[in-house]
């Protein structure tokens, strides 16, 4: 990597830890909440669901602001944010200072996705490289961000992790103003000839232009690819929200503590993401991204479809089908991160990211309820298949998109 690209991707690393590492921290401290604030669990649930939301929600004016702005700006603004939201966090008494802080840590963090991948896109002339690096740093957050938290909550009360917590992202906004890098310099390099260069992107100064800018965005290939991100999003949600609590009975080796036991897999199976993460940023280098993505989708429907049988078949056979399905599920998200990219000019690169968060954050979040009711209506098996069929349309929307690529050569 040359030095533009190598100051990049460690803003780009640092953000998408961060934002994890905080994403991941909020159901640890819900443990402290629900003895010390005297609240319900239905109550809790709706404070903290509602930063999550803004969390997706935010993704599309995120976009939009990206695009005006820049990338760096808006990364660094998103550290202030979230750095400053868990220091409130700490600070604000009672459950409406701590809704408060939840809904500016949202607010702030929606930012990083398109900002962070736009700028990648835009700016980084190794792009693959770069967003395996991205993703593991991604998931280096989601697994070391609720054990960090455990930790210091052995340690300190959770107002005093709160705002501990809280500093390293203040740090990194004074690292973020202070960096130089030129956020265009891949421009061309990766992009297809009709992505959109003939044409200047307006604007976006108001809902005119915005409104205008999406039309064409969702005339072009991107609306498959939106599509298909949703589909990825709601197997995600759908098979992670409940997994932990699955995985439990499933597990036959004696632990001191049962109920935690399919946390133990649950924290394994993310960890092992970190590879896939690696996997798919470099085979979005070598191959066309439509054809891996249908065979990462086809891999996981699979996975689906044999997960209990296999599961049931004693621990170390729930250990290999779990790694399998933790390797799949995050080899597509640099896949389809780069196939966004392919999709779309660079003018509109942060527009275009900000739709694609939506759908994972918001169309996404209807797993997480879709399954709680599949569960409820029939159990574990239902829920696999339903999260089969979605993979399964999924690999064909993929490969369908790849098809038509094919017959208009390099055109999208």
């Amino acid at each position: 990597m040359n030095p533009n690209d190598r100051s990049i991707v460690a803003l780009v690393m640092t953000g998408h830890g961060l934002v994890h590492t905080y994403e991941l921290s909020i159901p640890i401290f819900m443990t402290a909440w629900l003895g010390e604030l005297g609240v319900s669990e239905a109550a809790l649930g709706a404070v903290v669901g509602a930063g999550y939301f803004l969390f997706g929600a935010g993704a599309l004016p995120g976009g939009v602001l990206v695009d005006r702005f820049g990338s760096r700006r808006l990364i660094a603004g998103c550290f202030v944010g979230m750095g400053g939201a868990f220091v409130l966090l700490g600070l604000l008494p009672g459950l409406w200072g701590l809704g408060a802080a939840l809904l500016a840590w949202g607010a702030a963090a929606s930012v990083y996705h398109p900002a962070g991948l736009a700028l990648i896109s835009t700016g980084v002339q190794q792009r693959g490289r770069a967003l395996a690096y991205h993703g593991i740093a991604g998931n280096v957050g989601i697994a070391g961000g609720p054990l960090a938290t455990a930790l210091l909550l052995l340690a300190f009360d959770w107002p005093t992790v709160a705002v501990l917590l809280g500093l390293p992202a203040l740090l990194a906004a004074v690292g973020a103003w202070r960096t130089s890098f030129d956020e265009r310099a891949a421009v061309g390099v990766h992009d297809a000839p009709d992505a959109g260069h003939g044409e200047p992107s307006p604007r976006p100064d108001d809902r005119a232009a915005l409104w205008t800018r999406s039309k064409a965005l969702f005339a072009s290939g991107f609306a498959g690819v939106f599509v298909l991100v949703a589909l990825s999003g709601l197997y995600y949600r759908g098979m992670l929200t409940f997994l932990p609590d699955l995985l439990t009975p499933l597990v036959t080796v004696d632990l001191p503590i049962d109920v935690a036991a399919g946390r133990y897999v649950y924290a394994g199976l993310l960890a092992v993401g970190i590879a896939g993460q690696y996997v798919g940023g470099r085979l979005s280098d070598h191959a066309r991204t439509e054809w891996a993505l249908a065979g990462a989708l086809a891999v996981l429907a699979a996975v689906a479809v044999v997960f209990l049988p296999v599961a049931g078949l004693g621990t170390a056979a729930l250990l290999a089908v779990s790694a399998a399905l933790g390797f799949f599920l995050f080899l597509v998200q640099p896949l389809y991160q780069a196939t966004v990219a392919e999709y779309t000019p660079p003018e509109a690169r942060g527009l275009s990211y900000g739709y694609t968060y939506l759908a994972i954050f918001g169309v996404g979040a209807a797993g997480a309820a879709g399954a709680g009711g599949l569960l409820q209506i029939a159990g574990p098996p239902l829920l696999f298949g339903a999260l089969a069929g979605l993979a399964l349309l999924g690999a064909g929307l993929s490969g369908g998109l790849a098809v038509r690529r094919a017959r208009v050569g390099t055109h999208p």
